[in-house]
């Protein structure tokens, strides 16, 4: 078969809005027995053979049953597990009926599944992803991936025809709807993917208007590699009758990733960053810094030391931001150095080195940052540059993690500053609630719904 794409949204790696093939209809291979076993369709398992899963991942195997069956689920899996194929797949094979439905009988191409991201660069891999799977099926199935920091009118036109499944950030997702472009009110299945970023605060009222859109029964997916206990309440207003798959270490390969914490004077971090790629032979290094000013600083100093570096950040156009992020993964930039725009979700193929020149401000984003390096079973390493004044908050992202990091010393970069006692304590959170605690608490009852 062969399908003609609508415009793409300008700097986009995939189109905002395409015809894919989708429906049954391929061959199956003997290998997809283990995926036809979980109930997936012949078609869609040779679609997950054709995407490298020989075998079903630890959380595709326990997600997939689960999500045909139409359960609401919370899934916490680590970063690289296979996440996105275990909510794409089942969900896929959902939209069958529709699909295969008279076209006479389709109201405008309703939108059925709405896949929430947090970035721009999230929903552009997870639209791509859903496309590739897609061309396995045999009826169009109609596809947008809808996000900022582009023209909107691209995107509008392209949704003229309506679109069965709907990958967007929530602020553009708003835009639209707000532009009469879309409508969610026949919306049959909610996925949350980094769910927990989406139920933080900073995207708290734009997740509540796009809840108020849709109907109340609906399937309710949320997954994500950390789920802190202070969002508990809020979840638990959200889904219904839930099924909790957190996958405990024994369920689940453990990423092969070496980590190791250099201490380092504050000044002098980048000439250390600048000596460990040089001397050790990091081809491709994927550096994380606290501000914007800080990847343009470092990537800067980089760059007069001959290195081809690029820096990210959130106010670069959404054409640099691609342009910037394609260098990298092609490997004609060297060096990136971003903030956490880029710790949630990317998948950067083969990815052997991450540095967390500042510590993230939140344990749980320790995990999301490292998890960018030792994916899909390659093995990869974790550089942590340790200050005297960064020294207790690593101690707490090594109590959260439940892993001790050896630290250690270069030659020539020891450090002369040394922690005071109150810097070296480190600890964790008391039992008292703090003010963001309570404001999640207030959501979470303004979220809960009669069902």
């Amino acid at each position: 078969m062969s399908s003609s794409p609508s415009p793409a949204a300008p700097g986009a790696q995939t189109p905002a809005h395409q015809a894919a093939p989708a429906g049954v209809s391929a061959p199956t291979a003997p290998a997809t027995a283990p995926f036809t076993a979980l109930g997936l369709l012949p078609a869609l398992a040779q679609a997950a053979l054709s995407h490298g899963y020989d075998q079903p991942s630890p959380v595709q195997a326990l997600a997939i049953p689960q999500v045909l069956a139409g359960r609401d689920l919370r899934v916490c899996a680590q970063t690289g597990s296979g996440k996105t194929a275990a909510y794409a797949l089942p969900l896929l094979q959902q939209l069958l009926p529709v699909l295969n439905a008279p076209r006479a009988a389709r109201e405008r191409r309703a939108t059925r599944v709405l896949i929430l991201v947090p970035t721009r660069e999230l929903a552009q891999q997870v639209g791509e992803f859903l496309y590739l799977l897609a061309r396995r099926c045999a009826d169009p199935l109609r596809l947008a991936v809808l996000y900022g920091g582009v023209s909107i009118n691209p995107q509008m036109l392209a949704l003229r025809g309506g679109a069965e499944v709907v990958v967007a950030t929530p602020g553009r997702l708003l835009d639209l709807v707000d532009q009469r472009a879309l409508q969610l009110d026949q919306v049959a299945h909610l996925v949350l993917d980094e769910a927990d970023r989406l139920l933080d605060l900073g995207f708290a009222d734009e997740l509540q208007r796009v809840l108020a859109l849709l109907p109340q029964r609906r399937q309710n997916l949320l997954f994500s590699a950390t789920f802190p206990a202070a969002l508990d309440a809020l979840i638990a207003g959200l889904l219904h009758e839930p099924i909790d798959l957190a996958l405990s270490p024994t369920e689940q390969a453990a990423p092969d990733i070496v980590q190791r914490a250099i201490v380092v004077d504050e000044a002098r971090r980048t000439q250390l960053l600048r000596h460990l790629i040089e001397t050790e032979g990091w081809t491709q290094v994927l550096v994380f810094v606290a501000t914007r000013y800080a990847t343009e600083a470092v990537a800067l100093k980089l760059q007069r030391a001959g290195l081809h570096a690029a820096s990210l950040h959130g106010e670069l156009s959404q054409g640099k931001r691609s342009e910037v992020l394609q260098a990298f993964k092609d490997r004609s930039a060297r060096v990136l150095i971003t903030t956490d725009l880029a710790a949630r979700g990317i998948d950067i193929v083969r990815l052997p080195v991450v540095v967390n020149y500042d510590l993230p401000r939140a344990a749980a984003d320790y995990t999301h940052r490292i998890g960018r390096t030792g994916r899909a079973g390659a093995s990869g390493l974790a550089v942590s540059l340790v200050t005297a004044a960064q020294e207790s908050h690593f101690r707490l992202i090594e109590k959260r993690q439940q892993q001790r990091v050896p630290r250690e010393q270069v030659d020539g970069f020891e450090p002369t500053e040394v922690a005071t006692p109150e810097q070296a304590t480190g600890g964790i959170k008391g039992a008292r609630k703090s003010k963001k605690d309570k404001l999640r608490e207030a959501a979470a009852q303004a979220t809960a719904r009669p069902r």
